[in-house]
């Protein structure tokens, strides 16, 4: 049976040297110019083993890879990097990666560490069923928001954006990385899309006289804070 590989690298020399070379050993490898491009994909599944380039545009390999953690998915991770620092190749094992390779790097020495992967024992982990940030529950079974167990009134789309950011607390998104992930798109500047539903999402998270749980970080985008959070409206 062909391994799938996904390749998550915006090199596009990089990324065709490994295509065309794992095509040659026999997988069926993918490419992803970006993190935002591969998480759809991983999501989806049906990959055996990724390989992620730390430096992306955008979501770095290993912001990804803590997402793909966060989110439960249990795929090997071989993380591709200039920098091979001790520190580096540390803080890329600690956000969840399987192994780390420094550029650069021998293709037999890639094919051997992602070979050792492919022989590990696949752990099955169940996706997490609900996110819960503060007294805020999103049930993924239901598909429903509860806040101290009340039900919330939310629209497919406001349900998609509060994912989003309760699948990271405190992380920041950019309204590019928000239009992509919600609605698809890279970008739009002809709309404030982004901006009305997060009003529409304050105006139903938020309780008389508490901060906003949604913190404007001006010029860069939206995070989700916990209740004791500052904001600054949009």
């Amino acid at each position: 049976m062909t391994q799938t590989l996904l390749i998550v690298e915006d090199d596009a020399r990089v990324a065709d040297f490994l295509l065309r070379g794992l095509r040659a050993e026999g997988y069926a490898p993918s490419i992803a110019g970006s993190a935002e491009e591969a998480l759809p994909l991983l999501r989806h599944g049906g990959f055996d083993v990724a390989l992620f380039d730390v430096m992306l545009p955008g979501q770095s390999g290993m912001e990804l890879c803590q997402q793909i953690r966060a989110e439960r998915l249990a795929l090997p991770v071989l993380m591709l990097t200039a920098m091979g620092g001790v520190a580096e190749r540390v803080a890329g094992l600690r956000c969840g990666a399987d192994d780390y390779l420094t550029k650069p790097f021998a293709f037999d020495e890639l094919l051997a560490r992602v070979e050792a992967l492919l022989r590990r024992p696949p752990q099955w982990i169940e996706p997490a069923t609900e996110l819960c940030v503060g007294d805020l529950v999103f049930d993924r079974v239901r598909m429903e928001v509860r806040r101290s167990g009340q039900v919330l009134p939310l629209t497919a789309k406001e349900l998609a954006l509060l994912e989003l950011l309760m699948s990271a607390p405190g992380r920041l998104f950019s309204r590019e990385r928000i239009l992509s992930n919600v609605w698809g798109v890279d970008s739009d500047p002809l709309t404030n899309v982004v901006d009305v539903y997060i009003r529409r999402l304050r105006s139903k998270l938020d309780e008389a006289g508490q901060p906003s749980r949604i913190t404007t970080v001006r010029g860069l985008g939206y995070r989700l804070d916990s209740p004791k959070g500052s904001s600054t409206p949009a």
